[in-house]
């Protein structure tokens, strides 16, 4: 009979790997963090400045990604009372959650892009 590696009964490790399932769920995706970072940098941001940021992204896949990260609890949506309607977007204080995350993943990009690439300029990252 064949023995099941140990890590696979551990409740921990599953535990874990769950986590890092419903992650990547929740963020996957060309866009996610190319939005999310966006408005981490920015206070609040209207639909259409948002298609301006997000460099190459379609309004109707913005749109859609938008929903996700509202449904996720990422980002809230304001509808503004105005002629013609406003839409903005913030990131909410779960969202906010995500700062090191993204700030990792860009120095990490910074980095791979140095060493292989050669095409970043220099850029100071926060720590």
């Amino acid at each position: 009979m064949k023995k099941e590696p140990e890590f696979n009964n551990n409740r921990i490790c599953e535990k874990r790997i769950l986590a890092i399932k419903d992650t990547m769920e929740i963020l996957s995706g060309k866009w996610k963090f190319h939005i999310l970072g966006t408005l981490m940098l920015g206070d609040k941001l209207r639909f259409m400045d948002l298609v301006r940021e997000v460099d190459g992204i379609g309004s109707k896949m913005l749109s859609k990604e938008l929903q996700d990260l509202e449904m996720n609890h990422l980002i809230i949506r304001t509808v503004l009372d105005t002629k013609p309607v406003t839409v903005e977007y913030q990131i909410t204080e779960h969202g906010k959650t995500l700062s090191s995350v993204i700030d990792e993943i860009a120095k990490w990009g910074i980095d791979y892009r140095d060493k292989f690439h050669k095409k970043t300029e220099q850029i100071d990252l926060p720590n």
